[in-house]
């Protein structure tokens, strides 16, 4: 009976932990909302946008968001050997990575310091650091923004005591898959960790006459990021709202795949093309072939009854032939057989 009970508890909680995780489950590749159907699944994966804060003195400060819309974020490759405290904890799906350096002791950025780490969205309620994920969608045409497309709002983490929230916007735009940006080379990640988001930069500034050591300060811009990146940093601010206040992280991400109807446009043009596909020479041949054969045989069984008043097999076209197929094939195959076990026999003079 002492064994029983703590199973039991065990077993029930691992029910109500599966039950929970499945409820608040982000399907990526099939979001719906207000009736129209968005396929968010060719975004999926890790992608980070670096931001970098101008207005740092005198250390250099950046920070990395990084979201993953389809699945939990994973410890990344090359941060081996990094401290724990450095990485978003487990079942995150949207995370900030503030890390600041010296440019006077390292111009390089070898040895940033990873100021805090931010999980700002994730399933936290199954590891009891946070709570549930809550998606959340609204249509943008539907909202006050004039885009098209869908705002997701993402849930579950807190920082510093307060309770943090991520709302994407995906916005239609053709002229972007969603992926640009998220690819970089082995020569970018210096760049990248100074906050050097222009790979132009390093040819284009001697013949710049503004140039400063913060770039591009005289915007009034306090942040700069990349702007050839589809996802775009907007704001990370406390936003207070009755007893929802909390810390907001909001980012843009241009898209096709935000579009309306790009979704049944890509289903209409896939069954098509694939019935387009499927029906090739052979298979008219084949229905071709199946559709003669039916024919000559209900033809011929309507001559035969009205002719002869034929029945049963009779009504057939030869259907002597047809009731002998068994018999044929079943002497064609002795044949067969019979040939190949021939074939291996030893030929000459037996053995005496």
């Amino acid at each position: 009976m002492l064994v029983s009970i703590p199973t039991a508890r065990s077993f029930a909680s691992i029910l109500l932990l599966t039950s929970c995780v499945s409820a608040v489950n982000l399907e990526c590749n099939h979001v719906r909302v207000d009736g129209k159907k968005f396929d968010l699944s060719q975004l999926g994966g890790p992608h980070s946008i670096l931001v970098q804060d101008t207005e740092a003195h005198p250390a250099k400060s950046n920070t990395t968001w990084t979201i993953d819309i389809c699945q939990a974020l994973t410890k990344p490759k090359d941060t081996k050997g990094s401290p724990k405290e450095d990485w978003c904890p487990n079942y995150t799906r949207v995370c900030g990575v503030t890390k600041s350096w010296n440019p006077y002791e390292d111009p390089d950025v070898l040895h940033p310091i990873t100021e805090k780490v931010i999980p700002v969205a994730g399933e936290f309620s199954v590891s009891g650091h946070g709570g549930p994920l809550d998606p959340t969608f609204t249509r943008l045409k539907t909202s006050d923004s004039d885009a098209e497309g869908v705002e997701i709002g993402l849930h579950g983490g807190r920082f510093d005591g307060r309770k943090q929230r991520a709302v994407v916007s995906f916005i239609c735009d053709t002229e972007w898959s969603g992926n640009e940006g998220n690819e970089e080379g082995e020569k970018d990640k210096r760049r990248r960790r100074r906050g050097d988001t222009d790979k132009e930069k390093d040819e284009d500034e001697d013949d710049d006459g503004d140039k400063g050591d913060d770039g591009d300060k005289g915007d009034g811009e306090r942040y700069k990021q990349d702007p050839k990146s589809a996802l775009q940093f907007v704001s990370y601010q406390y936003e207070e709202d009755g007893k929802n206040s909390m810390d907001v992280l909001r980012l843009n991400w241009r898209t096709k795949y935000a579009c309306e109807g790009a979704l049944n446009d890509d289903d209409d043009n896939n069954n098509t093309g694939s019935k387009k596909a499927g029906w090739g020479f052979f298979t008219w041949f084949i229905l071709i072939l199946f559709l003669g054969i039916a024919a000559y045989l209900i033809f011929g069984s309507w001559l035969n009854y009205n002719r002869y008043g034929a029945r049963g097999w009779d009504l057939l076209p030869h259907g002597d032939t047809i009731r002998d197929i068994p018999y044929l094939f079943k002497d064609w195959s002795r044949k067969v057989v019979d040939t190949v076990a021939g074939s291996h026999s030893r030929g000459g003079y037996s053995a005496v």
